[in-house]
């Protein structure tokens, strides 16, 4: 899906190893390319603005493309290498493989940042400042990004697999997966209403439409009416199998907390998102998010901001 080795993002990331010197917690700095490279936030900015402008599915894809970056062991870029002799990356793991997108801005945006700013930046400073430009613009909130990260040189195919959370999983296990990343259960039910915006493949939840658990009838919790249409969109075929279906079909495109009141109304998409009303803690949030915005908005930030940090997601040093 990404490019063949058009920019340096991918495949090998010449960006700045010779550059930046050998990480630590300290030295990330919301201001660490001031001097550097002060033109970066407005060449990011810009070409979020271009590709937001020519592909409005790109404010979800670069958010997700961020959060499967960073929920593997750790924002670093890893998700952008393709394969190499000596490593499978992630790009072909299975909740990655012709589902995640958004590589080919990543590469035009590190190229014009190269421009101005020769082996400065890293990639995934550069992703992270994407995700966060793109969702405030796709009318989401604003949160600060620490800077100075230092790309990977590798990445597993098997992590991705494994630490990734999956919307065939149960809450219980999908809580886990953040808990060991550092994030809680507020993290969990905040972060998923990044599916505010976005589509899914039918076969993500085309298990709830038609023999749901085995019972040779849909999923007795799924909105009726919402049943009926996904039936006609999403026929029982292998055909209909990568057919999009907008994630809330309040607001596509439009950053909002509509995911919320969806999931009050038993109108959730993924399985995985309907199950935060299963529990009494996430059920609470969710009611709470669906009634203020701008809780959500404050919660989404602070959330997007652990999940950046090294603390946040385990980063090894």
């Amino acid at each position: 899906m990404a490019s063949r080795s058009l920019f340096p993002c991918l495949t090998v990331l010449f960006c700045v190893m010779s550059v930046l010197a050998p990480f630590s917690v300290g030295q990330l700095d919301y201001s660490y390319y001031e001097r550097a490279c002060p033109s970066l936030h407005r060449i990011v900015r810009w070409n979020v603005w271009e590709a937001l402008r020519s592909d409005s599915r790109i404010a979800a894809s670069l958010l997700r493309l961020h959060f499967h970056d960073c929920f593997v062991n750790g924002c670093d870029g890893s998700v952008l290498l393709d394969d190499t002799y000596y490593f499978n990356g992630e790009k072909n793991a299975a909740p990655n493989r012709n589902s995640v997108r958004g590589y080919e801005t990543i590469d035009i945006i590190k190229a014009h940042v190269g421009r101005a700013c020769p082996s400065t930046v890293s990639c995934v400073d550069i992703l992270t400042l994407a995700a966060r430009e793109v969702v405030v613009m796709a009318g989401g909130p604003f949160w600060p990004v620490l800077l100075g990260r230092r790309d990977g040189l590798s990445a597993s195919e098997k992590a991705a697999n494994e630490q990734l959370p999956s919307p065939f999983e149960p809450l219980d296990k999908i809580a886990a997966k953040f808990t060991v990343k550092g994030l809680d259960l507020r993290d969990l039910v905040v972060l998923s209403g990044a599916h505010t915006i976005g589509f899914a493949q039918c076969f993500t939840f085309k298990g709830r439409l038609f023999n749901y658990q085995d019972s040779g009838k849909p999923d007795p919790n799924l909105d009726s009416s919402m049943l009926s249409n996904l039936q006609c969109t999403c026929p029982d075929t292998d055909e209909s199998n990568t057919t999009l279906t907008p994630l809330d079909i309040q607001s596509v495109t439009r950053f909002g907390n509509a995911y919320y009141r969806n999931l009050m109304n038993n109108s959730g998409l993924l399985e995985s998102d309907q199950a935060l009303m299963s529990n009494s803690q996430t059920s609470d949030m969710v009611k709470s998010y669906s009634l203020y915005p701008h809780l959500f908005y404050k919660n989404f930030a602070a959330s997007m901001v652990k999940l950046g940090s090294p603390h946040g997601t385990n980063w090894k040093n």
